[in-house]
């Protein structure tokens, strides 16, 4: 089944009460911060705060993800080494340059799995770009890796370093947000937004993620429980948008049947972009649990997704 990403919580690696309690939310993905929201005096009590939580608390149903500090340093060295050990988080690289700073850190990753007995690449990664050199670079970065699952992008740091502020309109973080989406496409992996970070403004959030998922992104980091809901409603598919996808498979199988090449819906032809589309809001929609995951219905929705 499909990894479902569309909501990625930040918690604060320092917080104990935070990290003992996210798992109750309904967020896809659980991401404990070890980097920017730890002050450099607890950089060592929030990483074995964070290995504890790893290895001794239950997150069912979470993707689980560990934001280190700078791999090039003796911290985030140390970040990797133990937050490897427990084989339960994705790593996620912050400040991403270059593809080397992805290999490095793929590199350091290799070397504690062997140490530790742990079969290669089981680890996985995802990376963040936070500057215009991160951005113009996203596609190597995309690439730099098979451990990689997902690129995100730090607006806050992104536009800071264009020397501007983040808009309402989010006009500023347009060719930003292209060229990881790009990236991530041309690689294989998701992409991941940014986090919006004026909880109160619920109208705010709506439009700016119903903004990133028309460019394609699979999902947003969210930096508040209160965030979820509007996100996920946002990227679920809606009734409509399953009984239409259903409908266009079931136009190919109908096509099929009768020995057709040509192919139409209500006067539209169909043809494999429009196939694929379908496909994918169907298995969006029972990663999200709309439509049942294993049933009769459900058996017959998975052979025509194989069309």
């Amino acid at each position: 089944m499909k990894q479902l990403r569309r909501t990625m919580l930040y918690v604060p690696g320092n917080n104990a009460g935070m990290v003992r309690d996210a798992g109750i939310y309904p967020a896809d993905c659980i991401m404990f911060d070890l980097e920017d929201s730890v002050s450099i005096n607890e950089k060592d009590s929030a990483r074995f705060l964070v290995f504890q939580a790893l290895t001794t608390l239950s997150y069912p149903g979470k993707e689980l993800v560990v934001r280190v500090n700078d791999p090039h340093t003796q911290i985030g060295k140390d970040d990797l080494e133990a937050i490897v050990r427990t084989q339960k988080a994705v790593i996620r690289l912050p400040k991403t340059e270059n593809a080397e700073d992805v290999i490095f850190c793929a590199s350091l990753i290799e070397d504690i799995e062997k140490e530790n007995n742990i079969p290669s690449g089981s680890i996985r990664m995802m990376a963040a770009v936070e500057s215009a050199e991160g951005v113009l670079n996203a596609k190597e970065i995309a690439l730099a890796s098979k451990r990689l699952t997902g690129i995100a992008i730090g607006a806050e740091d992104y536009v800071t370093d264009l020397k501007t502020t983040r808009s309402p309109d989010g006009i500023e973080l347009l060719f930003g947000r292209s060229m990881v989406l790009l990236a991530a496409r041309t690689a294989g992996i998701d992409a991941i937004d940014s986090v919006y970070s004026d909880v109160n403004n619920e109208e705010g959030l709506r439009k700016e993620t119903a903004l990133i998922k028309q460019l394609g992104f699979n999902g947003k980091s969210i930096i508040n429980p209160r965030q979820i809901k509007i996100v996920h409603e946002v990227f679920t598919p809606s009734e409509k948008e399953i009984k239409n996808a259903l409908a266009v498979l079931e136009a190919i199988m109908e096509a099929e049947r009768k020995g057709s090449g040509v192919i139409s819906l209500n006067g539209k032809m169909i043809d494999k972009p429009i196939a694929d589309r379908a496909k994918n809001v169907l298995s969006l929609a029972r990663a999200a649990g709309v439509i049942p995951a294993a049933s009769s219905s459900g058996d017959s929705l998975e052979k025509k997704e194989t069309l």
